[in-house]
């Protein structure tokens, strides 16, 4: 631990010596890449907290004018950066009285799809079209599935970039509102952007506080501020010099109010870094256990009241590097930005470009070709016994759970996880597909090929047709599947096929 606290302290030295935090603030991009492609045009999250901030007022006007008409719920259709944030904030913040309940479209799944149907009242409910390039497949087939069920452009919205395909079909169809956001924010760090904040605002979200937040951390963080007492520069140091170490297992202890702000990290995290053969893997912290049951290739972060308890310092005791932001401080704008400027220090640390999203591609064009091409092939299920034979650190386990996201799988998965990090000391995560897609694919794919996947993999018990499209959602789910272990295999990632029940019964015989 004391060799990793020098590294952080040399590292940190580094960044004030090359000037690397001013050179952030100023925009260039030579603190990543030569190349200013996808960087230059990348940075506006910087101070888009600040800009939004005239923006408030009209979106809480906004909000209030869609309950006075009676709207009472809330359905958004968005991937990844366009949805992770409008679900912490949901799961987070609750829903104001007299607000808009939320909830978040995210999926191919027909079971799930039509069971999220059931939970809204579909005539009173607002949908929420949610895509930077206006042009995401399962996006744009949820507005097409939508549409037809309620066909009325009144209570349609759109949050998009300025001159994508789903700002002009929300002018051709009469959207109540298009909400066009800054294009220089990228998906993954535009929490605290329209993305974010429209959602916010309809279920009576503190937009203020959350900006609030967000600046005082910015300040904190400025490019005056010397880089060993910035907190975000910190943060970075200390993930960039971990995964050199070769502790690139990221585990996050979050409070329990906290836990739904994971998957947005997990995102954040996980795209910025994971490529070109380097990467830092997030995992869901859980529930602790002794020190035994974890590898040498972990750093723990615990975020809220608490510090992570007893067990996280035990954990420390054990020579484990632990970092702790705890104390009644800890707010969703002041660690959105936080981790998200120091994902890009630590991008910068490992040497790589923290802006782009380059073997994401790989798995959308798998699947196209598989959808053009009529029929999902047959795939070879792979060998489940023999990769739980590899599961040893460093390696880490990757459920892809292309099933329902349900109280009950839910469980039953983290079951599993828990069971093979015990026996295995191995870092095992989650991720439901096809929405992993837009967050871990890309570290799967591109990061350090020290992965395990498993997909997870049942038929659906109901289908739904794409309106427009000749294939149904649950075929579009098995391209989706079929697409990403044809781009996982062709990477040379080892990678298994097998039912929940299957997957259950080969770890129980660990």
């Amino acid at each position: 631990m004391s060799g990793l606290r020098n590294a952080v302290d040399e590292r940190l030295s580094r960044l004030q010596a090359d000037d690397v935090l001013r050179r952030i603030w100023a925009g260039d991009h030579t603190v990543w890449r030569p190349d200013p492609a996808e960087i230059a045009d990348r940075l506006g999250w910087l101070t888009v907290h600040e800009q939004i901030r005239e923006r408030v007022d009209d979106l809480r006007a906004f909000a209030r004018e869609c309950a006075a008409d009676g709207l009472r719920f809330a359905l958004l259709a968005g991937m990844g950066g366009s949805s992770l944030a409008a679900e912490v904030f949901r799961e987070v913040y609750g829903v104001a009285q007299g607000s808009l309940d939320l909830r978040v479209l995210d999926t191919t799944h027909p079971d799930q799809i039509l069971d999220l149907e059931q939970e809204v009242d579909l005539d009173r409910t607002l949908v929420v079209v949610s895509s930077k390039s206006g042009t995401t497949i399962e996006t744009r087939s949820h507005l097409e599935h939508l549409w037809e069920r309620v066909g009325d452009g009144s209570r349609f919205v759109a949050i998009t970039d300025p001159g994508t395909p789903l700002a002009g079909i929300a002018e051709e169809r009469g959207f109540r509102r298009v909400f066009e956001n800054p294009p220089d924010i990228g998906g993954r760090y535009s929490a605290l952007s329209l993305f974010g904040l429209v959602p916010a605002a309809l279920i009576g979200g503190d937009l203020e506080g959350l900006l609030r937040g967000a600046s005082g951390m910015a300040k904190a963080c400025a490019e005056d501020v010397v880089a060993s007492e910035n907190p975000a520069a910190r943060l970075g140091a200390l993930m960039g010099e971990a995964a050199l170490a070769g502790r690139d297992k990221l585990t996050l202890v979050l409070e329990q109010e906290l836990v739904p702000f994971t998957g947005w990290i997990e995102q954040l995290i996980a795209e910025s870094t994971g490529k070109d053969g380097t990467g830092i893997v997030p995992v869901e912290g859980g529930v602790l256990g002794p020190p035994g049951v974890y590898g040498a290739d972990r750093l723990f972060v615990a975020l809220g009241r608490g510090g992570g308890g007893p067990l996280l310092s035990w954990l420390e005791r054990a020579g484990n590097p632990v970092e702790r932001f705890d104390g009644e401080g800890v707010g969703l704008g002041t660690e959105m930005f936080r981790w998200e400027l120091a994902a890009v220090v630590a991008g910068a640390i490992l040497g790589i470009h923290p802006f782009d999203q380059p073997d994401v591609e790989s798995a959308k064009e798998a699947t196209r070709r598989i959808l053009e091409s009529g029929g999902v092939p047959h795939a070879d299920p792979g060998d489940l016994p023999g990769l739980l034979a590899e599961a040893e650190p460093p390696r880490y386990f990757a459920v892809q759970a292309y099933l329902p996201r349900t109280d009950e799988i839910v469980s039953r998965v983290r079951t599993v996880q828990l069971r093979v990090r015990d026996l295995k000391r191995t870092a095992a995560t989650l991720g439901f597909g096809p929405r992993y897609l837009h967050s871990t694919g890309q570290l799967h794919k591109g990061g350090p090929p020290t992965g395990l996947f498993v997909q997870v993999l049942e038929p659906p018990d109901r289908d739904l047709p794409v309106p427009g499209a000749d294939y149904t959602f649950g075929e579009l789910l098995a391209a989706q599947a079929a697409g990403d272990l044809e781009a996982l295999r062709g990477r040379g990632r080892p990678v298994a096929r097998v039912t929940l029940s299957e997957l259950e019964d080969a770890v129980g015989r660990i």
